[in-house]
């Protein structure tokens, strides 16, 4: 295969290098807003009383058919 102008055995391995530089920056990013939030545990429970009763006394029917 032929190679292009302007294209060298050193361009794939800089591309790389740079791609994995700016994926740890950005991990770098987000770990740093993680950190900076509420835990879970902090922070109240959206549901409550998740095991009671329904609010209505159980009907039973009789099936018909």
């Amino acid at each position: 295969m032929s190679e292009q102008p302007g294209q060298t055995e050193e361009t794939p391995g800089a591309d790389t290098e740079d791609v994995k530089a700016r994926f740890r920056e950005a991990l770098a990013r987000k770990q740093a807003q993680s950190k900076n939030g509420q835990g879970h545990a902090d922070s109240g429970s959206k549901v409550h009383d998740a095991h009671g009763r329904a609010g209505a006394k159980r009907q039973f029917r009789r099936k018909s058919g």
